[in-house]
């Protein structure tokens, strides 16, 4: 199998395991959410460990610890915003809110287009603040059909897309960022499960051997589909990923309205549409602009290629 097809193979199960959360999560409930993350904390480090160990990668994680303070306290911030999104997330598909928390992801790229916007002082075009206008005027008509603000919606998406720009800006690999961001909230983990269990109301072992599993699975549940993705982002452009993140969000709301049986009344529905017009609205533009960029390249390529007169070639000054 040659390497974009690998790419897609992974990036597709990255997306399409993110996307079967909520039936696991359901599967847990009966711990409740905050037992359920810190055992996802621990167990994803402990899995991640001994994935770097087998990889004779362990010498990384001895490396990150003479990294500067800046550094540091961009681990600690990154950890911090992860671990917000994944107990905002299991609250939501344990208290029956999965169609909500969809919308959270669904809405994350225009989230982080305008967090590039504000942050970093990129210009939009015209397209792209279309699709965030329209996205706006979803969340509007969902704040009335909910007559409440999509809350847990906008901490997922929020959380998630601060978390991605400090990600880019460390550039650590997959598993070893993991490793330090699950090492940076497990003592908090630890000493909650060890409280738990001290009170005796750990769902850990006092349920059955199964559920024991389930709650140790979260591990490789959280790792897995994270290093899928490390090695699709390698292989394929970030067009095709831009597209392929859809499968989750959309696998999320078909788990909540077609198999838990959440309402999704018209009002709902219709801020919905608006949310997948405005991703439509972003992604045609998004293939167009990177339809243009190539065309440019393939011009400056054929000039650079047939100089003529002896003139210096076009590209020589392009980089």
């Amino acid at each position: 199998m040659d390497q974009p097809r690998r790419g897609y193979v992974f990036g597709i199960a990255a997306y399409v395991i993110w996307g079967f959360f909520p039936p696991y999560y359901k599967l847990l409930s009966q711990a409740g959410p905050v037992e359920i993350l810190a055992h996802r904390v621990v167990w994803s480090m402990v899995f991640v460990a001994g994935i770097l160990l087998v990889g004779r990668r362990g010498r990384a994680i001895a490396q990150i610890r003479r990294l500067p303070a800046r550094i540091l306290l961009g681990i600690a911030a990154a950890a911090t915003l992860i671990g917000l999104n994944w107990g905002m997330y299991i609250y939501a598909v344990v208290s029956s809110q999965i169609v909500e928390s969809s919308l959270g992801y669904f809405i994350n790229p225009l989230f982080v287009v305008l967090l590039g916007v504000v942050v970093l002082g990129e210009r939009l075009r015209r397209a792209q603040w279309t699709a965030i206008g329209v996205g706006a005027l979803a969340v509007a008509v969902l704040t009335v059909d909910y007559g409440r603000v999509p809350w847990i919606a906008l901490t997922l998406t929020g959380s998630f897309g601060t978390y991605t720009l400090i990600k880019k800006r460390l550039a650590l690999p997959a598993a070893e960022g993991l490793f330090v961001e699950s090492a940076v909230l497990a003592p908090l983990a630890l000493v909650y499960l060890g409280y738990l269990g001290q009170r005796e109301v750990s769902a850990f072992t006092t349920i059955s051997p199964s559920y024991t599993m389930l709650l140790m699975l979260a591990g490789p549940v959280t790792a897995i589909p994270l290093l899928c993705f490390a090695n699709a982002a390698n292989a394929i452009p970030m067009s095709a990923l831009g597209v392929l993140q859809y499968i989750t969000p959309s696998l999320q709301f078909g788990f909540g309205v077609l198999v838990f049986q959440e309402p999704l009344p018209l009002a709902r529905l219709a801020g919905f549409a608006l949310v997948w017009g405005a991703l439509a609205i972003f992604t045609i533009d998004g293939f167009r602009h990177a339809s243009g960029m190539t065309s440019r390249r393939g011009l400056v390529d054929d000039l650079g290629k047939h100089p003529g007169g002896g003139r210096e070639p076009i590209s020589n000054h392009l980089g």
